[in-house]
């Protein structure tokens, strides 16, 4: 039940593969969430596409859900806010429907238009110089070659599919669909924008479109929303929006964040150089910076915050949490022929038992995690991961450790040029996401990165509590400084010296058997990268 007095922001977290919705308190208290599945198709080619109106939907059950098993009195609800998976496209027409599903962050078709984007003589890490340098002047970045940001994602539409280009309005990210859906309003965030690479974010205060950039891209501006600083009220819930939610018109919608920034929020690593280290389907390693910067060798950058005038190093590594949910969905627990019984009632707490009966370094089993490429600290969409050293002595708990331990050695790599970026030694690491639910993995993390990892309490929730916070900082209700106070901490890992000298070998292997399976993985899944259109599509 609601305390006397609260008041409450219903905070939306919508993932890749599971929705959340929590009421948090102007003082930090979750008082209930809800949540809901997602589901993604992958198409042939590197697609990866969900329904916007199942997004909604989902929102509009755990909104009631959450409603009724908290009993928080709606009245009470002041505002909405989400958080909302990055790097998307929703396509919609002049009335803000969707035209088609949306192009989530996993979609690589659009590799052939960014490689044509991209492409220039003389060339500087795959990149005409020229492009290269305006890009990252104004931008601080430029286009990924994986054709994963949605500058890729339209143009491939254009050419896959030029009826529907035509038809769409507006390209919209999909936390600026779903405020058009809460509030009728079809703007994006500076935050938001950003990796489209079309905006001068010289000023953070001041970012805009840019008439060179947009050229430069072959994006027309009037197919792009317009923009508004981040943390901003765009208004209230529209009538029909707040029937079909069970809340008051009168509640106020916020702007909303990225996933990444607003789980930087959420966190409470919000003073420059404090980092978190995100453990979900993908993962990061990021923290508030107090300048513009461009790492393009390792594809990183400190781009505009969703705390307003402030910068964030951002990183992204492909997949992290998602690996164990390969194995135990493809390999340990398939639904197939050969499935009994359908696995244990909570396969990721026997996951933990299983590798915590196997040695530190997993008797030298090997896990690379690159199942869908890898963005950071290499840009590389047809590297491909696996065990390796695997004997007729390995077990699934050696397998299930090796992944564990795996996703942790891809956070080291990534330690290793955040730490260059930022030129200064990190000391405790925040640790959120599913990932940070298990002890084990907190604590195999601690002994990898040679760090300790303070677990974040309900770190499952960080993105929801980011989503609140930044709504209450534009409403006035907290100030940034208050952030920190009010994230509790369960634990924090200290790194034991005992299992240093394994990591530290097992690390060296690790990045060697990037160097060495580069080449065979581009060869072998250079097909899948090209993104070929399908026969008839080009016109």
């Amino acid at each position: 039940m609601s305390g006397s007095g609260e008041r409450y922001v219903l905070a939306i977290d919508l993932g890749t593969t599971s929705l959340k919705v929590a009421l948090v308190s102007t003082t930090g208290r979750i008082a209930g969430a809800a949540t809901e599945p997602q589901h993604v198709t992958l198409l042939e080619g590197g697609g990866a596409e969900q329904d916007p109106e199942e997004w909604w939907r989902s929102v509009v059950r755990a909104t009631r859900r959450v409603l009724e098993e908290t009993g928080v009195a709606p009245a009470t609800v002041i505002a909405v806010n989400a958080s909302v998976q990055w790097s998307g496209t929703v396509a919609v027409d002049a009335g803000g429907r969707p035209l088609a599903p949306a192009i989530i962050w996993m979609d690589s078709r659009g590799a052939p238009q960014a490689k044509r984007l991209t492409d220039g003589f003389p060339r500087i890490e795959g990149y005409g110089a020229a492009k290269l340098f305006r890009w990252i002047r104004k931008t601080g970045g430029a286009p990924t070659h994986s054709g994963k940001d949605p500058i890729s994602h339209i143009l491939y539409l254009r050419e896959a599919n030029p009826e529907l280009y035509r038809a769409t309005a507006t390209f919209l990210e999909p936390k600026d669909w779903l405020n058009l859906r809460l509030t009728g309003r079809c703007v994006s965030t500076f935050d938001s924008i950003t990796l489209h690479w079309v905006t001068d974010t010289r000023d953070v205060g001041r970012i805009h479109y840019d008439e060179r950039l947009l050229r430069m891209a072959g994006l027309e501006r009037s197919k792009l929303p317009d923009l508004v600083p981040a943390a901003t009220v765009l208004g209230t819930l529209t009538e029909q929006t707040a029937t079909e939610l069970g809340l008051p018109a009168s509640v106020r919608v916020v702007s909303g964040a990225p996933d990444l920034p607003a789980a930087a929020i959420g966190s409470g690593a919000v003073r420059d150089f404090d980092a978190h280290l995100c453990i979900g389907t993908s993962s990061w390693l990021v923290c508030h910076v107090p300048y513009k910067k461009t790492d393009l060798f390792h594809n990183m950058a400190s781009l505009p915050a969703s705390i307003p005038g402030r910068y964030l190093l951002t990183t992204e590594q492909e997949s992290a949490g998602v690996c164990l949910t390969y194995l135990k969905e493809k390999v340990f627990f398939p639904n197939d022929e050969l499935a009994e019984g359908g696995g244990p009632d909570d396969p990721y707490a026997a996951f933990d038992r299983l590798a915590a009966t196997v040695p530190a370094g997993s008797d030298r089993l090997v896990f690379l995690p690159w199942l869908h490429g890898e963005r950071t600290p290499v840009d590389d969409s047809t590297i491909r991961g696996g065990f390796f050293n695997q004997s007729l002595e390995t077990t699934r708990a050696h397998m299930v450790r090796a992944v564990m331990e795996g996703v942790a050695f891809n956070s080291r790599w990534l330690l290793v040029y955040v730490e260059k970026f930022i030129k200064r030694r990190l000391d405790a690491i925040t640790m959120i996401g599913g990932g940070a639910k298990s002890d084990l993995w907190c604590q195999i993390h601690a002994d990898v990165l040679d760090r300790p990892i303070r677990q974040v309490e309900q770190p499952v929730l960080s993105g929801t509590r980011g989503a609140a916070f930044q709504a209450l900082l534009a409403l006035g209700e907290l100030t940034v400084e208050d952030i920190p106070a009010l994230v509790p901490i369960a634990r924090t890992y200290q790194p034991d010296p005992a299992n240093r000298a394994t990591y530290d070998e097992l690390f060296g292997v690790f990045r060697d058997l990037y160097k060495r399976t580069r080449p065979l993985a581009a060869k072998l899944n250079a097909p899948a990268r090209a993104g070929a259109l399908p026969e008839g599509a080009r016109r």
